[in-house]
C-alpha cells in the first residue's frame, strides 16, 4: 500500500509539471522574464546607443493612435542595428505594409512599402542588417523566402517615396509561420517559428537557424535552414502556445525568444526565454 501511494504521487506530479520543450542545439536557457500580453506579446529588440542599453518589446498596446486610427492594426517584431530600431506594421487590406523607424539620435519616421502583386500583407518581423543598410522582412504561412528591403532612414531617405522591393533570401527548405528573425552576423540569422504543425522539420514551434550564401544586398542569395529544436512550452496552463518574436544581442551572446501561454495563462506565465550558447 505504500509502494502504492508513493507511486501514486509521483505519477500526478508527472501530470502536474509543465509541458516541457526538447532541448534547443547549441543553446541553453539561462533565465527567463514575465512577458504581458498587451505589451510585450509579438516581439522584442535590445537598442544600444551612446553606451546605455534598452530593452523594447512591442504588443496591441504599443501600437501608437495615430496609427491604429489609419489602420495599422498589428505590429510584429522590431529589429536594429547601430542604434537604428524598426517596428513593422500590417493591416487587414492590401494597403500595403509600414515601417516605423527612430533614427539613433531619436527621430521618428514612417516608411510604407507597397506590395508586389505576389506579396502577402502580413508583416510578422523586422530584422536590421549588421551594416544597418538592409531590412529583412517575412510573410506569415509557409513560405520559401525571406524579403529584402533598403533600410529606411539609411538607404531609404524620404518617407514619402514607396520604400522599394530590392531582394529576397532564397529559403532551401520551406519555413512555416515565422514570427521573428533577427541577424547573428552578415550571413546568419535567427528565426522564431510558430509552426502548428510540426511536418516540416518534425516538431513544432521550432527555432531555425538561416545561413546565407552572403550578406543581404540588392540581389537574392540563398539560405540554408536548419531547425535547431523545439523552443520552450511550459505553462500551468495546456493548449496552444504561441512563439512570437525573437533578439539576439551580440556583445553578450544572449538570444532572448518570447512564448506566450495558452487559454487564461497568457496573463499569467507567458514568458521571455533567455538563452547562451
Amino acid at each position: 500500500m505504500r509502494k502504492l501511494g508513493i507511486s501514486l504521487v509521483v505519477v500526478l506530479a508527472a501530470l502536474l509539471l509543465p509541458t516541457q520543450a526538447q532541448a534547443v542545439t547549441g543553446w541553453h536557457v539561462v533565465g527567463s522574464d514575465n512577458a504581458r500580453p498587451l505589451d510585450e506579446s509579438q516581439g522584442l529588440a535590445t537598442v544600444t546607443r551612446g553606451g546605455s542599453t534598452q530593452y523594447r518589446y512591442t504588443g496591441i498596446g504599443t501600437i501608437p493612435s495615430d496609427l491604429l486610427v489609419r489602420g495599422w492594426n498589428h505590429v510584429g517584431d522590431p529589429g536594429t542595428s547601430q542604434g537604428w530600431y524598426v517596428e513593422p506594421y500590417q493591416r487587414d487590406d492590401r494597403g500595403g505594409k509600414l515601417y516605423r523607424v527612430q533614427s539613433p539620435s531619436g527621430t521618428w519616421s514612417n516608411y510604407t512599402h507597397a506590395l508586389e502583386s505576389w506579396e502577402a500583407n502580413n508583416n510578422s518581423f523586422a530584422a536590421v542588417s549588421p551594416d544597418a543598410h538592409w531590412l529583412v522582412t517575412g510573410e506569415w504561412g509557409t513560405m520559401d523566402r525571406l524579403l529584402v528591403l533598403p533600410m529606411p532612414g539609411v538607404a531609404a531617405t524620404d518617407p514619402s517615396k514607396n520604400l522599394p522591393y530590392a531582394a529576397a533570401i532564397r529559403l532551401d527548405h520551406q519555413v512555416r509561420d515565422v514570427q521573428g528573425c533577427d541577424f547573428v552576423n552578415a550571413t546568419q540569422l535567427l528565426c522564431s517559428s510558430d509552426d502548428p504543425d510540426g511536418s516540416l522539420f518534425g516538431t513544432t514551434k521550432p527555432l531555425l537557424q538561416v545561413d546565407l550564401s552572403a550578406p543581404v544586398g540588392s540581389s537574392d542569395v540563398t539560405g540554408h535552414v536548419t531547425s535547431l529544436g523545439q523552443l520552450p512550452l511550459q505553462s500551468g496552463c495546456s493548449g496552444s502556445f504561441e512563439v512570437e518574436g525573437i533578439d539576439y544581442y551580440e556583445p553578450d551572446g544572449t538570444l532572448r525568444v518570447v512564448v506566450m501561454s495558452p487559454g487564461v495563462c497568457v496573463g499569467i506565465d507567458s514568458k521571455t526565454y533567455r538563452f547562451q550558447r
